[in-house]
């Protein structure tokens, strides 16, 4: 299928979706057939298995929206719809590519819808404006000026046409018109910038021939001194972060919080400190072994020293984890506790991969496509995991947190109910003033399981 073709199908099947609708199924429905159409016309050289994942992946997200139709099932919807286009049309495109080129279609749209060669048929275009001019404009206009003319001059016959009551929104009918057009435009005429394909190779995450060469970073230091600093350096660091581990590990386990607020203020801000000081450990590392300090044979210890100083992160890490256990073990589960665990575990990945990098000489791009990969996957596991019904579980089971509590989160209304019988959280104030009277596209499958409660 051209181009105009498939925009002009997706705006209008976005509009049938929308129109007098709220998200739900329907932008489930939507991405569906965005991803299943971009996979199928895929040309079949670049339909690699990463292709293949990231079409389960994107399907798994409507399914994620159309259970739940959150905002982070929501996120995960259009990653994985606008990634799937972008490998579909390039195997080799680094993850760290993909953010300014979404800024991009964004940001040139009105110069790329101006430009009708790229995206009108090429064969025709000059002879389709002129019929659109000589069959709808020019008609249009006149009918107008017209229309104008005999209001004024015919009470009667502005009275009639004045009466005709409209079954639809205007305003409505032109946002979802443009908005459809928006998406199925940037989707199906999306443009990978020249500039993008020729630094592509730069973000690459092996290092070349020529990166081997070993020289020194800096004029004013030759390559023994600036090795002697990476040992200097890391030495320092490490006996630092040993007398850091103990003072942590000293506040966290032996001095105590005598309240809940002091305990929950205490661990976030250790929690902080932890992630701040993992991102500042990885941007150390990446400075030492940005280039040839990976393929050089005399820098022993500066690389034993790295590999130390990354597993004393790793028990910083370890110690804070265990600590927001034990809060939780103390007071229960809350959204920002399962948050922290979800922050230290992308620190423990992050180091990880820096250990991995240094061991196999990757580059510190390879650090950085691998993250958003990471950042990626979390998300997509966010908006398929139920948080909400697994913190009710676990506070009921273990006796923790308040009832009034527990209604705050989202997503457990049936537990609820089978824990207080009289418990209406949706039953009543959701489902019947919001989902009773929509339609199948606006529902949320989440809620409509809840349909058996109704009184």
């Amino acid at each position: 299928m051209k181009k105009l073709h498939l925009i002009l199908c997706f705006s209008i099947m976005f509009f049938l979706l929308f129109y007098d609708e709220t998200p739900g199924i329907n932008l489930a429905l939507l991405g569906a057939v965005y991803s299943i159409v971009i996979y199928a016309l895929t040309p079949k050289f670049l339909r690699s298995e990463r292709l293949k994942v990231m079409l389960i992946f994107s399907l798994v997200s409507c399914g994620a929206f159309a259970y739940y139709g959150d905002f982070i099932s929501f996120f995960a919807i259009v990653i994985s719809v606008f990634l799937l286009r972008l490998f579909s049309l390039s195997k080799e495109l680094k993850p760290i590519l993909t953010i300014p080129l979404a800024l991009w279609q964004g940001l040139s749209f009105p110069f790329r819808f101006f430009t009708f060669k790229e995206w009108l048929p090429k064969t025709n275009t000059e002879k389709s404006v002129q019929k659109v001019l000589a069959v709808v404009v020019i008609p249009s206009a006149f009918l107008m000026v017209f229309f104008a003319i005999y209001t004024y001059g015919s009470d009667t016959f502005a009275n009639f046409f004045g009466n005709i009551n409209f079954n639809f929104n205007i305003y409505e009918v032109l946002a979802l018109s443009f908005l459809g057009f928006f998406i199925a435009f940037n989707v199906w005429n999306i443009t990978i910038p020249s500039f993008i394909y020729s630094t592509n190779h730069h973000f690459r995450n092996d290092f070349a021939n020529e990166d081997i060469v070993q020289k020194s970073t800096f004029n004013f230091l030759d390559l023994n001194l600036e090795r002697l600093s990476g040992v200097v350096s890391l030495l320092l660091l490490n006996v630092m972060l040993v007398f850091f581990l103990f003072s942590f590990n000293y506040e966290q386990f032996y001095v105590g919080e005598s309240s809940a607020a002091e305990l929950s203020g205490a661990t976030h801000e250790r929690v902080n400190a932890v992630i701040l000081s993992i991102v500042m450990a990885v941007l150390v590392i990446m400075f030492y072994f940005k280039s040839n300090f990976n393929f050089d044979n005399q820098a022993v210890w500066l690389r034993r020293l790295v590999y130390i100083w990354i597993l004393l992160n790793m028990l910083l890490v370890f110690s804070a984890l265990i600590k927001n256990l034990e809060y939780v073990t103390e007071f229960g589960l809350t959204y920002k506790r399962l948050g922290v665990f979800g922050f230290l575990l992308m620190a423990l990945l992050g180091l990880a991969f820096t250990f991995y990098k240094i061991y196999k000489r990757k580059t510190n791009l390879f650090l950085v496509n691998t993250m958003l990969w990471a950042f990626y996957g979390m998300v997509l596991a966010c908006s398929v995991v139920n948080w909400g019904n697994l913190a009710t579980r676990y506070n009921l089971a273990n006796n923790k947190g308040s009832f009034d509590y527990l209604k705050s989160l989202n997503f457990n209304d049936d537990i609820l109910k089978e824990v207080d019988p009289n418990f209406e959280k949706y039953t009543t104030s959701y489902y019947f003033s919001e989902t009773a009277n929509s339609s199948f596209l606006s529902k949320n499958i989440y809620y409509e399981t809840l349909s058996k409660q109704k009184p």
